[in-house]
């Protein structure tokens, strides 16, 4: 899954082509939400190849745990992390809040 497939490109000032900003769903918590404790070495794209066999989806379990920081793909070891059960809503909620 791209998650930029329907972003639109727009120009910069100085004519350079880039992808708007991206806006993220909020996930609300389900019963269904799978918790794990983070051991050393595991990172978004790895979780989220084991729990949704696609590790592109790794921004999917990223926001959901906005108190971990997005600011890279490792987790700290100890890190409680919320994988989101139903991560297809969550990408069509991306597609319709991004639409052209």
């Amino acid at each position: 899954m791209n998650r930029y497939q329907n972003i639109p490109i727009i120009r910069s000032t100085t004519n350079k082509q880039m992808y708007a900003t991206s806006r993220y769903p909020e996930i609300p918590l389900s019963p269904d939400d799978i918790y794990v404790y983070a051991s050393q070495g595991d990172r978004y794209d790895i979780l989220a190849s084991q729990y949704y066999t696609d590790s592109s989806l790794w921004w999917v379990i990223a926001i959901a745990n906005p108190n971990v920081g997005l600011n890279s793909l490792i987790i700290p070891e100890g890190e409680q992390i919320r994988i989101p059960s139903d991560y297809a809503s969550v990408i069509t909620q991306f597609n319709l809040i991004n639409r052209l």
